[in-house]
């Protein structure tokens, strides 16, 4: 089968997370295993830093691989979701997997996954780890795709484990408490391997100072570390990441990499670079000026929270926002951290997912949040009609914000990329 037919059997015969949400869930590691099994155990041969958290880890999982990159290592790098390809989610010193690639292996495994049946996550994780292995990487940056102890990537014993933060996310899984995510995202901790948190929280250290100490290994928390003060300044990198975020996660991949003796001069040529480096997209990224259009990828309270700080910042007139997200988020918190004034401006879509709430949800929820007018936004359910619509109503010196969902996002990418006047930040 061709690339396109590969994607669409994988799609069809497992249908992934980001499309159908906790169908697609598949808790535990005995069908990765036996996937590994499979094609080599090549878990068993992959040098690995093993990135958590509920948000950040993305970004966090780019940083670590730029840096290892201009580090002089070959890098391989494991993230979730796509936005525009599933090729993005396997990459090498910033190259997509190759389609063909994509295509061989499942024609080659078409009737082991038949009879197996794994989700499509573990079939990606067995795609990529196999990927690294044949390719001689010398390390990889594997991001978890959901929680973490029983997430199909915790097959690895990784150099080094990373948690990023803990947030309430993904709650009909991992808990309803700040400390029950905890715990299962520690679970990524192994005996002896030291690991990093990015945010020390007091709901949450105990949990992971007790795992640590459970499994012997050294434990540093980002935000807390005196040679992180010390030192920061002799790296001082200029990011490519503009989000105000990403100061969070530049601390806890800059704590990560010196964990593993990198030296400041990769860390500041890969920070430096880290879009170009790895082909990172959709992080407070530009894709227009005039009117100047931003994306971002955050789609919860805790991640939008930093995006709403954010857009009140913008020395615009107006702003106008793209806004969609999907059905198992937490909306009503957000509508409540979300900007309100007269110069925003909310015209509400529909992403392009099965999960999605539509453009006309999102507008009545709008509405009810208590602090919004009848007149706070508009439904345009089409994606690109959105955008269009957006674009339209804005002057030269407004700005546009699309986001909320990483679907949306995907749509926004793709409209200006399309349009060849995409600017990459």
């Amino acid at each position: 089968m061709n690339f396109s037919e590969a994607v669409t059997y994988l799609y069809n015969a497992r249908p992934p997370f980001h499309e159908v949400g906790a169908s697609a869930y598949k808790p535990g590691l005995e069908n990765t295993l036996r996937l590994m099994a499979h094609v080599g155990n090549p878990h068993e041969r992959l040098k690995a830093i093993h990135v958590a958290g509920t948000n950040g880890k993305g970004s966090t999982s780019h940083l670590i691989a730029a840096a290892l990159q201009a580090a002089g290592l070959k890098v391989g790098l494991f993230t979730s979701p796509h936005l525009v390809s599933l090729t993005e989610r396997i990459r090498i010193n910033g190259q997509p997997i190759p389609e063909e690639t994509v295509a061989a292996f499942v024609t080659e495994h078409k009737d082991f996954l038949d009879a197996l049946q794994p989700s499509f996550f573990e079939t990606m994780t067995a795609l990529g780890f196999w990927y690294f292995v044949q390719q001689g990487v010398d390390i990889a940056v594997v991001e978890v795709g959901l929680g973490g102890r029983l997430d199909s990537t915790n097959v690895l014993t990784p150099v080094l484990s990373v948690i990023t933060n803990i947030g309430l996310d993904h709650t009909e899984f991992l808990g309803n408490t700040l400390t029950q995510i905890a715990k299962e995202k520690a679970g990524i901790i192994k005996p002896g391997v030291p690991v990093v948190i990015g945010e020390s929280h007091p709901q949450t250290m105990n949990v992971f100072l007790a795992k640590a100490q459970e499994c012997g290994s050294d434990i540093y928390f980002a935000d807390q570390c005196e040679y992180l003060r010390r030192t920061r300044l002799k790296v001082a990198p200029e990011c490519e990441l503009k989000g105000n975020y990403q100061e969070h996660n530049l601390q806890t991949a800059f704590v990560a990499l010196r964990a593993i003796s990198i030296q400041y001069s990769a860390i500041r040529e890969g920070f430096a670079h880290v879009c170009t480096m790895t082909g990172l997209r959709g992080r407070w990224e530009i894709l227009r000026e005039q009117p100047l259009v931003l994306c971002d990828t955050g789609h919860n309270s805790h991640g939008l929270q930093y995006v709403a700080r954010q857009l009140k910042e913008l020395e615009t007139n107006h702003v106008w926002l793209v806004f969609g997200m999907v059905n198992d988020k937490d909306t009503e918190v957000v509508m409540r951290l979300m900007p309100a004034g007269e110069r925003y401006h909310y015209i509400f879509t529909r992403p392009n997912t099965q999960r999605a709430r539509t453009g006309e949800e999102m507008l009545a929820l709008w509405k009810d949040s208590g602090v919004r007018s009848q007149e706070s936004g508009v439904a345009i359910e089409d994606p690109q009609q959105a955008i269009a619509y957006a674009l339209k109503q804005a002057a030269p010196e407004d700005a546009i914000f699309i986001g909320g969902s990483n679907y949306l996002v995907a749509e926004a990418i793709t409209y200006f990329d399309n349009k060849g006047e995409c600017r990459k930040s």
